[in-house]
């Protein structure tokens, strides 16, 4: 096989060689498994600098089969409020040293239990716009924040995101549970910010 032929996957088998000049006769999208000699494994179309030119496909870092899941994110925000709980937790328990009132030491654990949720928001918003794009839940189960294109968000992005999910959660979390509807699995805020969450590629 020559350096400049390619070998395609149609219908999930491998065809070819085609020369490249080939490759504009056949029905190549921008997800389709293709091979050269130099490769050590297949690569899909738009990952090869080669054919994003001769085909104008533009690269994609992620691709839809690449979408995090429904029960992935839930499972990451479990994780994040689990370890913030935790934390406020400690914080509370430490202050009963000084608070010696049954019913003091209640309203003190009660009282600012919102301040959990905020934390969770504004955490969010630095985690998931920072070089890792993720929280701790999220880099747990190996998922992260990108935006369409599949790249870091920025801070304001991430804030945008963040900010939104009272629009997932008012209408009884249909905001959340939209994402089984949408071919990215994008919830509310995820639309709203222009963002996607994604998991690691398989190849």
């Amino acid at each position: 096989m020559n350096p400049d032929q390619y070998t395609v996957v149609i219908n999930g088998k491998p065809q070819g060689p085609y020369v490249l000049s080939d490759l504009e006769g056949l029905n190549i999208t921008p997800n389709t498994f293709i091979r050269t000699p130099g490769m050590d494994d297949y690569k899909e179309a738009h990952a090869i600098p080669e054919l994003r030119e001769l085909l104008g496909f533009k690269y994609q870092k992620t691709a839809p089969q690449y979408f995090a899941a429904f029960d992935q994110r839930l499972l990451a925000s479990v994780i994040d409020h689990f370890i913030i709980f935790g934390i406020y937790t400690v914080i509370i328990l430490t202050s009963y040293i000084f608070i010696q009132g049954k019913d003091e030491r209640i309203m003190a654990f009660i009282v600012p239990f919102p301040v959990i949720f905020i934390v969770k928001l504004i955490y969010g918003v630095f985690a998931e716009s920072s070089s890792r794009q993720a929280t701790i839940g999220k880099r747990m189960l190996n998922i992260k924040v990108t935006d369409l294109e599949g790249s870091r968000i920025t801070t304001g992005r991430s804030m945008a995101r963040n900010f939104s999910k009272i629009l997932s959660i008012i209408p009884v979390f249909f905001g959340y549970l939209y994402c089984f509807l949408n071919k990215k699995n994008q919830c509310w805020h995820d639309i709203t910010a222009d963002t996607l969450v994604i998991k690691d590629r398989l190849i």
